[in-house]
């Protein structure tokens, strides 16, 4: 099999794809022939040993997958080969073959593409839990997206409109903006453009946001922290933009608002059921039309480098996805 290694810390331009002997899968597990694999931005992180999850060296980035069961240890039931499936690993899915636990596998619903399913777990995982358990977001409250035009930003746009708020969408640039307008964002706000405080007050009639969804972090937090409303609730996501925000703690004081973090791996470990409930949701709206999964690009895994600096960049609208 081909695979992307990381086999020293560095850049994307430090990654390379050699060939590995096949897998063979052990007892309870399956291998899975990879036609598509979701990046998110966390693989840019782990492959410069900066994030939680720290890997032995060599390893192969990419966490989400989709494709075809190529082989079955012994006791694996419910699976034949040749079976569509999903599913995710802590890291290693940047390769043509994954070894995976069967029972974590599940079976991509008829009409979703390899490429929406390898995109759906993390990003719309991430974001129902954040909105329907951390935020308990309700009908008619109004949720404002960060970084809305990424991945995660196009999730929570989708998500917040199918459980009944309205949505502010927030980016960098008017094309970006379109884009959110396009999946139902209600009003869009340009924080290159304008002030993000007095933006998010404005579209809201002064009473700020109930909820802010924040994968930027950075110089964003605070100023839409400062906009939300009585008793809101501000969504620690990430920090795509590259810094760790210091928030003055007075803010929660002033405002009766929760800062809350969302950390869904841990939560997916943890209580797998409340997932997979959570996942079951995401393709039932999925084939409602609610959401569309939508892919910004694919890229061979030759070109890994590139995809990752898509998302780096912040120039990814909806999901990167490797194509093995």
């Amino acid at each position: 099999m081909r695979a992307v290694l990381c086999k020293a810390y560095g850049p994307p331009e430090s990654l390379v794809v050699e060939e590995l002997p096949d897998p063979v899968p052990g007892p309870g597990e399956a291998v899975v022939a990879v036609t598509a694999v979701g990046l998110n931005f966390f693989d840019n992180l782990i492959i410069k040993n900066m994030y939680q999850v720290k890997p032995e060296l060599p390893f192969s980035p990419g966490s989400e997958f989709a494709g075809r069961i190529a082989a079955l240890g012994e006791g694996v039931t419910g699976l034949k080969v040749g079976d569509r499936v999903l599913g995710n690993v802590p890291h290693g899915a940047a390769r043509t073959h994954v070894v995976a636990k069967a029972k974590t596998l599940a079976p991509i619903p008829d009409g979703l593409s390899d490429e929406q399913a390898a995109g759906m777990i993390i990003t719309y995982g991430t974001t129902i839990h954040a909105l329907k358990d951390r935020a308990q977001l309700k009908p008619g409250e109004t949720l404002a997206v960060l970084g809305a035009a990424g991945g995660v930003g196009l999730a929570a746009i989708e998500l917040g409109k199918a459980m009944g708020a309205r949505v502010i969408a927030c980016a960098s640039s008017d094309d970006k903006l379109a884009f959110c307008r396009e999946h139902g964002a209600d009003e869009v706000l340009n924080y290159a453009t304008h002030d993000l405080k007095e933006g998010l007050r404005a579209l809201t009639g002064g009473k700020g946001p109930d909820v802010i969804y924040d994968p930027v972090g950075d110089k964003l937090a605070e100023p839409a922290l400062r906009a939300i409303a009585w008793e809101g609730r501000f969504l620690v996501i990430g920090f795509a933009g590259g810094e760790i925000p210091k928030i003055p703690l007075n803010l929660t004081l002033l405002k009766g608002c929760d800062i809350r973090g969302v950390f869904w791996g841990a939560f997916a470990q943890k209580e797998p059921e409340k997932n997979r409930q959570n996942l079951i949701q995401v393709a039932k709206w999925t084939a409602e039309g609610k959401l569309s999964l939508h892919v910004h690009g694919t890229y061979p895994l030759e070109k890994i480098a590139e995809a990752l600096n898509v998302l780096t960049s912040r120039q990814a609208r909806g999901k990167v996805i490797l194509k093995p």
